[in-house]
């Protein structure tokens, strides 16, 4: 999604650079009123989660690093770029997207009757450097259920149920899955959203 170019500091192009192919993070932006180019990250996500995990980074250093990497990847000049990267956290457990159906019927029978953390990192990088970072927390308690339960809503979302770790959509009939829910909603979608909009007002990428 690419609009106008907008005036920022000292005339630089004020649109934010959205290093993701996620559609939710580019729709939360847009409908929030933020400028961006999108431009998908370079790097290679499954070989830098092995070898963030075999150097011993935990579950938040994990998103907070991938993030931070992605920013990177396409940082250039005058430009702000935006890297973010989520993770969830079932006590020790760091879950990945499901790589098939099995996976995603596996991951909701180990969710289910739980709670569990869901972890939301963004990174700005600038003239290929950090200067901006937010992880958000939000906590999901999942209600039990049987398999037949599972089988019902994975036929019900198809392959959107291997887009996220968890193997569920809030947004949707996934809804269902849960008892409580603690935390802001952007977050849950995969962005820290609130602290970013304050970020970007402070340099000029929307109104103040």
């Amino acid at each position: 999604m690419t609009k106008p170019a907008a005036a920022g500091e000292h005339g630089r192009d004020a649109r934010l650079v959205l290093a993701s192919t996620s559609p939710t993070r580019a729709r939360l932006l847009a409908d929030a009123g933020v400028p961006v180019e999108i431009v998908p990250p370079r790097i290679d996500e499954d070989g830098a989660k092995r070898r963030l995990r075999g150097a011993g980074i935990d579950g938040r250093g994990l998103a907070e690093r991938l993030a931070e990497e992605k920013a990177l990847s396409v940082s250039r000049p005058g430009r702000l770029v935006l890297g973010a990267d989520q993770v969830l956290i079932l006590g020790e457990r760091v879950f990945d997207k499901p790589a098939n159906r099995q996976a995603a019927a596996e991951q909701l029978a180990a969710l289910a009757g739980r709670t569990h953390r869901l972890l939301s990192a963004a990174c700005i990088a600038e003239e290929g450097s950090p200067v901006w970072r937010c992880t958000g927390e939000a906590r999901l308690a999942m209600r039990g259920f049987g398999a037949a339960f599972a089988d019902d809503y994975l036929d019900r979302i198809g392959d959107a149920a291997l887009a996220g770790p968890g193997a569920y959509r809030v947004e949707g009939p996934g809804i269902q899955l849960f008892d409580a829910i603690e935390g802001d909603w952007p977050t849950i979608l995969g962005l820290p959203l609130l602290a970013l909009l304050a970020y970007l007002r402070r340099r000029g990428v929307i109104a103040e």
